[in-house]
């Protein structure tokens, strides 16, 4: 059973954007099923790599669209998203350096509220703004 299940009610309603969206919910997913398999250690190693590579170019998409439509909250939404790529970057560190005792465990609960909270809240609030740009 996976962790997350993504929902209608997280589209921001421009495909693109839900698919990506997506993309990283099967990520955590695939972790959660490492950890619950019991190959949580390279699991975590896997989907560090790929979520440090995913979700900069997610945050770059997201940020171009908010500089072609003048998006006001793009600022304030850059800076959640450079939050997330340094604790990102900082769980890959301590990783790296053989912290993987409960990493994993605590990967998967940071991931998921974070997905949350920003897809659900932040995420949500452009959806508005760049439909009354065209963009769907």
């Amino acid at each position: 059973m996976p962790l997350m299940i993504w929902t209608d009610k997280m589209s921001v309603g421009v495909a693109k954007i839900d698919e990506e969206h997506k993309t990283l919910i099967r990520m955590l997913n695939e972790l959660y099923d490492g950890v619950h398999s019991g190959h949580g250690k390279e699991a975590l190693g896997r989907t560090l790599d790929g979520l440090i590579a995913y979700t900069d170019r997610h945050f770059k998409y997201e940020e171009k669209l908010f500089a072609e439509t003048g998006y006001p909250g793009a600022a304030a939404h850059k800076k959640e998203h450079d939050n997330l790529t340094k604790q990102v970057l900082d769980v890959q560190a301590k990783y790296q350096a053989g912290a993987t005792g409960t990493l994993s465990l605590e990967v998967l609960t940071f991931l998921k509220t974070w997905l949350v909270t920003h897809i659900q809240g932040s995420d949500k609030k452009y959806g508005p703004h760049l439909h009354s740009k065209g963009i769907h």
